[in-house]
């Protein structure tokens, strides 16, 4: 089930983009060009989740360091002019020749392993309840990661990160200083809001996007509209009229509401089912997870997949900012797909490790 979930999710987003393509056909593009991507990227993915299938916890714990610093400097690399992509007035992307990618990706990887690692180490239990204890390994880490991500900018990214580390915090140290870290938090948030004009007009499209209906409302009032056209069983694969002309990003960022309108609340409803059925599952290899290590791992991992779907689900139904968090497993895009199915690897193999001890 952890294998089988992840690959009916994917295997949705590849219909749902093979839907869209359609359009592509009808206005002279090559309708096999986004599916076809996208089944590769899926390929990909597979090999990775194999490649870290066979990585020991041992070997996870004692790179993690090294994946970290990997991590963090990719994200450094983002703010470098003709390295750094510029897309919608954020550097989140990577030009590396061969490929485009998007470094938050690999430090929701890198943070679950390094804080997991941290957190259990023997030389740190003692600092168990003290200000230290929060400061090193939590607090570091939330800074390290967070300073290079709002220069892209990417708030949103800063309060994923963020919100994992706290999780895992919490359960390895308790709740005493998350709590003020998550006030803390949501005052820098509301600063940071304030003192940025982009940001307050994405803050006041989201709180009446009715307001600018043609600006900066126009996206969230079509992802709205997409899921009143899909209403109960949708419009039918392919009928999308939304996604046609009117919903941006339908593929990546608004692949969800692309869903609703197509296959109605039925079909929005059967992919959240989904996710929770596969966390209810993860958590019985974070509940039977031999070591602290491995549990906190276990944890912080599913950590960065929920959150990011909360996230993106919470963007387009109007319940938050919009934030361009990708909808894992479904949207298109290379970084996400492959890094999510390394991250089902690495469950795979601390479930594999709790059955041979």
């Amino acid at each position: 089930m952890e294998i089988l979930i992840p690959l009916i999710l994917s295997g949705c987003g590849l219909v749902m983009i093979s839907s869209l393509s359609l359009r592509n056909s009808m206005a002279g593009g090559n309708p096999y060009m986004a599916p076809l991507k996208q089944f590769q990227l899926i390929g990909i993915g597979l090999t990775f989740m194999m490649l870290c299938f066979a990585w020991p916890s041992s070997s996870m714990k004692k790179h993690s360091g090294k994946l970290f610093t990997a991590a963090f400097l990719l994200l450094v690399l983002t703010a470098v002019p003709g390295i750094g992509i510029k897309v919608g007035g954020a550097r989140r992307w990577l030009n590396l020749a061969v490929i485009r990618f998007q470094p938050l990706e690999l430090a929701l990887l890198a943070v679950p392993i390094f804080m997991a690692d941290r957190l259990t180490d023997e030389h740190n239990i003692s600092t168990r309840g003290d200000f230290h204890s929060f400061i090193r390994p939590t607090l570091m880490v939330i800074m390290m990661m967070g300073i290079p991500l709002m220069l892209q900018p990417n708030l949103g990214g800063t309060i994923i990160v963020t919100a994992i580390c706290f999780v895992m915090h919490i359960e390895r140290r308790g709740w005493k200083y998350p709590v003020w870290g998550v006030i803390a938090g949501a005052a820098a948030v509301v600063v940071l809001i304030l003192i940025a004009p982009y940001r307050l007009r994405r803050f006041n499209a989201f709180w009446d996007p009715w307001a600018d209906p043609m600006g900066q409302g126009f996206q969230i009032i079509q992802g709205l509209i997409a899921f009143a056209n899909g209403s109960l069983t949708g419009v039918g694969i392919g009928k999308g009229l939304q996604e046609e002309i009117y919903l941006p990003e339908s593929d990546t960022d608004y692949i969800f509401p692309a869903i609703g309108e197509e296959f109605g609340l039925v079909g929005t409803m059967f992919l959240l089912i989904l996710y929770a059925l596969w966390t209810w599952r993860v958590y019985y290899i974070y509940r039977d997870a031999k070591t602290p290590f491995t549990k906190s791992l276990a944890l912080g991992l599913t950590a960065s997949v929920i959150f990011p779907m909360f996230v993106n689900v919470a963007g387009v139904t109007k319940l938050m900012p919009l934030s361009g968090i990708p909808m894992p497993f479904l949207s298109a895009g290379g970084s996400s797909m492959i890094v999510m199915w390394a991250k089902v690897g690495v469950l795979m193999s601390i479930k594999m490790e709790n059955k041979s001890t």
